[in-house]
């Protein structure tokens, strides 16, 4: 009796205003039970009533959908754009959920979002749909990964969040190896295994556990200023590269990018990647450095 009352509920929040024939028919039935449905949704403060007529049906005040939702347009629009951005990740049930939210707002959700989370090649689109499958189930994961020094060791997780941050991807997972927090780059994830295990999750870390529990650095803790000069034939790729306030337009047309970063093999790849396009002007540190690697690049090619 509790489905087919729930059921009445949703069917008038969605139809409006339905016969009673059409109710009895549905549930399977008569047409007397539905009306005395009707009375005990009545009694329970449900606002439903009927109407005689040619056009005329059982219906719910409108005041009743607005009054139990306490959303504004603005908030129901949003929470469908929600779930829009969540259907690309292609979650299992947000197709359904959507429909029926969509019927209940009585508005059509505006499609302003795209997220395809592999890349050009294809070939990593596997692994995020399984990533995503083991977080949505709360299964172990068993991958082999290769840390920042090119070491290889094999780990079992219990993965909790995909991350994107500074042009990659990562996964937030706590170690059982290492009985902490860390945070895995994708790309070095390699013979990624869904266990058939489950794991109750764990509470989230706080910022300054963040702070010192990862494999990959993610924060900006000890950053320096760099200023770069760069030559205005690759302007498309500053823009790609640094934020606006970033960069700064010299007189003659060429750039100057003043930035904070960590010095790491981050860094020097951004800023060996312009080639002769790009010169350090400071700090003078990480200018001697670029130096060392070019001549040893250079010692690299000599016949």
């Amino acid at each position: 009796m509790i489905n087919r009352l729930l059921g009445m509920i949703y069917i008038l929040m969605k139809q409006e205003t339905v016969t009673a024939a059409e109710l009895a028919e549905r549930f399977e039935v008569s047409v007397r039970t539905i009306y005395r449905d009707m009375d005990t949704l009545s009694a329970a403060g449900i606002p439903i009533y009927a109407k005689k007529g040619k056009n005329g049906g059982i219906s719910l005040t409108e005041q009743f959908v607005l009054n139990k939702m306490l959303l504004t347009q603005e908030e129901q629009q949003e929470i469908l754009s929600g779930l829009i951005s969540l259907r690309e990740t292609r979650a299992d049930g947000e197709e359904n959920i959507l429909q029926k939210l969509g019927e209940f707002f009585k508005t059509d959700p505006v499609d302003w979002l795209a997220i395809d989370l592999s890349d050009w090649s294809g070939r990593r689109k596997q692994l995020y749909e399984d990533i995503k499958n083991a977080i949505l189930e709360r299964k172990l994961i068993r991958f082999d990964y290769y840390g920042q020094h090119a070491q290889m060791s094999s780990r079992t997780v219990e993965p909790m969040q995909l991350l994107f941050k500074e042009y990659t991807w990562y996964l937030k997972a706590f170690c059982r190896e290492k009985s902490d927090w860390r945070v895995f780059k994708l790309f070095r994830i390699k013979r990624l295994e869904i266990l058939d295990k489950t794991f109750v999750p764990r509470e989230r870390w706080d910022q300054e556990e963040e702070n010192h529990s990862k494999e990959e650095q993610l924060s900006d803790n000890g950053s320096v200023p760099i200023d770069i000069w760069i030559d205005q034939k690759e302007a498309y790729r500053i823009y790609d590269r640094f934020e606006e306030d970033e960069i700064e337009v010299l007189p003659d047309g060429n750039f100057m990018v003043h930035m904070h970063a960590s010095v790491d093999d981050w860094v020097y790849g951004v800023i060996l990647g312009f080639g002769p396009s790009a010169e350090v002007i400071a700090p003078n540190e990480i200018r001697q450095e670029i130096r060392r690697r070019i001549r040893d690049m250079a010692e690299r090619y000599q016949v």
